[in-house]
Order: C-alpha cells, then structure tokens, then sequence
C-alpha cells in the first residue's frame, strides 16, 4: 500500500504485546488505564499456567482465569479507544 502511494496507519494501545514503532507506518497510540508492566505479567502469567501440571480441572479453571483477566484488559483498551474524542476525531477527518 505505501509503494502506491497510501499513508497507513496503525492504531494501538499505549500497552501493547506486539506492535513497534516502524518507518512503513503511522503509530497512533491511545492511553489504556493500565500500565505495560500490568500487561506483561498478566500475559506471562497466562503463559506459565499453560505449562504447569495439575489435575486437568485445575489447570483449566487457572487457563479459564488468565483468559478473563487478558479478556478484561482487551475489552478496557478498546472502551478507552472509543471514548478518545481526540483520536477518533482524527480518524474521521483523515478518512480512517
């Protein structure tokens, strides 16, 4: 897309797992009401509890709570997206 000619742009929260900073796009970032380390260590924590041994309701009902809790910061981030006046204003205008 950028070889012809298109701006692109990706939109994050300020707490995210994958996305870094490139020069083949625009980072727009928004504020999250949790910080970057509260994210890693739920996401690491859910990683540990796949590995670790138990009785298969155990290690279910841990799996099930990891989910809920990296479900619960997903849904957080994107609530907070939609309610920043500022940057959805930004992508209305720029034709998002």
């Amino acid at each position: 897309l950028s070889q012809k000619g298109h701006e692109i742009v990706v939109v994050a929260p300020e707490t995210r797992l994958q996305i870094k900073p490139s020069k083949n796009f625009i980072l727009k970032l928004h504020p999250v009401p949790f910080t970057q380390k509260e994210m890693d260590e739920n996401f690491q924590g859910f990683l540990k509890v796949i590995l670790e041994e138990g009785s298969f309701l155990e290690r279910f009902l841990k799996v099930y709570r990891g989910m809920k809790r990296l479900s619960a910061l997903s849904i957080s981030s994107c609530s907070h997206l939609l309610y920043n006046n500022e940057l959805i204003r930004y992508l209305e205008e720029s034709k998002f």
